[in-house]
This record gives C-alpha cells, sequence and structure tokens, in this order.
C-alpha cells in the first residue's frame, strides 16, 4: 500500500486512517510526501505508529513519487491510494486479498465513488471499471487506479511507472502490463474507493487534454493501434456516469 502526498493536510488523515481501519492484518502502509510545506508531515506524525515507511523529499512529479513507494514495499500485492481517497469501509483490503489468493489472480480491481469537497455525502459520480478489458485500451479505458490491486510480480515483470509520463502514467503502465491479455484479473462491480474530484486527471479542461495526449502516446508505445477519435468516444460513456451511481 503506496500513498503519495504532497501539501494534503486537509484530506490525508482521512486516507491514512481508512487504511489504518482495515480488518485485514497484513497491511504496509508507505507514505511518499513530496515535501508538504502546509502541515501535511504533522498529520502524517500522528499515525507513524500505524505507517511502515515514510519517505520525505522532492521528487519528478507523481509517479516518480509512485516509483519511491514501490521500491521499498514488500508487499505480495502493490496499491496506490491517494492522499484525497478513502477506502469505502474496513472490509475492503480483506474482500481483495481473498478474492486473489482464492483464484490466483494478477490482479482485482473494482469501482471508485466521487465526491465534491463541499458536499462529502454524496456521489456525483460512479467509475466503473468494469468496463475495461485489454481490448478497451485502445479506447482510453482502464480500471480506477485507487481501486487496482496488483502483484508486486506484476511489476517485477513489467517495470514500473514511467516518470515522463504528467498524468496518464496509470494508464501507461496497464497498457504495458495488461495489452497483452495474459493477465488473471478479476473485476468487483462495487465501489472500492471513495474520491474527491479534483486531482491531477480531473481538474479541468487542460489536464484532459494533457491526459488525452498521454493516453494516445501510451498506446502508440505499447503497439496499441487506435487514433484520437477512437480514444475520445469514451467520453459520452463517462457523462452517462453522472445518471448511474
Amino acid at each position: 500500500m503506496v500513498t503519495v502526498c504532497l501539501n494534503a493536510a486537509g484530506t490525508i488523515a482521512a486516507a491514512v486512517q481508512s487504511v489504518a481501519d482495515q480488518d485485514w492484518p497484513a497491511v504496509e502502509h508507505v507514505v511518499v510526501d513530496g515535501g508538504s510545506t502546509d502541515g501535511t508531515l504533522q498529520v502524517i506524525e500522528r499515525f507513524r505508529p500505524r505507517l511502515a515507511q515514510v519517505l520525505v523529499g522532492p521528487d519528478r512529479g507523481i509517479y516518480d513519487a509512485m516509483n519511491k513507494g514501490l521500491a521499498v514495499a514488500t508487499g505480495d500485492v502493490i496499491c496506490f491510494l491517494n492522499a484525497d481517497d478513502a477506502y469505502v469501509d474496513a472490509g475492503v483490503l480483506r474482500l481483495v486479498a481473498g478474492r486473489m489468493a482464492q483464484q490466483r489472480l494478477d490482479a482485482v480491481f473494482g469501482d471508485v465513488a466521487f465526491f465534491h469537497a463541499r458536499a462529502p455525502q454524496r456521489v456525483v459520480r460512479r467509475y466503473r471499471s468494469g468496463r475495461f478489458s485489454p481490448r478497451a485500451l485502445a479506447y482510453g479505458w482502464m480500471p480506477a487506479h485507487p481501486a487496482l490491486f496488483v502483484r508486486r510480480a506484476v511489476f517485477e515483470r513489467h517495470g514500473p511507472f514511467r516518470a515522463d509520463y504528467r498524468i496518464a502514467g496509470d494508464f501507461e503502465f496497464i497498457a504495458r502490463a495488461f495489452g497483452a491479455g495474459t493477465l488473471r484479473y478479476e473485476y468487483l462491480p462495487q465501489v472500492l474507493v471513495r474520491m474527491q474530484t479534483g486531482g491531477a486527471s480531473t481538474a479541468g479542461l487542460r489536464s484532459t487534454w494533457t491526459l488525452n495526449r498521454e493516453v494516445l502516446r501510451a498506446c502508440r508505445e505499447n503497439g496499441i493501434r487506435t487514433n484520437p477519435a477512437r480514444i475520445l468516444l469514451r467520453y459520452p460513456f463517462k457523462l452517462l456516469e453522472l445518471f448511474q451511481k
């Protein structure tokens, strides 16, 4: 379990607490802070006894920070919970660990519920990861990254995140790892993570433009045939998510 953060004093406590509340005993939580100046480190310090490691220092972006956490994590299954995300209940990791063990899976993923900071109890959109398949990569579809759990062996085989991506490094890794269609995975049709809007990939038109350019690049670099029009076809389905909560 890796959480990366930078100046997240207002949200990091809820994220870390949701991990501390898990009823699955074998949890190793690594926090990577890029050098916060807003009190984030003081919040993290309150949870220090529940954390395996806290790494503090500058990085070259979110995926470089994730790679730092990945490099020190020792668990058999790796997942990334952002500083403004939280697990929906205490049984998420137990559910995922059980499914991965029973089915001998390489990966498990579920859905994410988005909310606005001003109304945290109201779900404004549900990202349904069930639309994903290796063939859907050509349309820019991926499982919701905070609700994706992957065996360490997959990272060892395919490598870490590409730090030269700004927003779509998680998509690029999924294209690299899942693109060949050889991984054994399962979709859990339920919300596993609550996610606050306004992150790097949902922060406005400029971030959307950058995201789509990087998704197109990731497909081309990983031998997935696509084009800009095909990538944009996923947006009508995203609009439907606003009504299918």
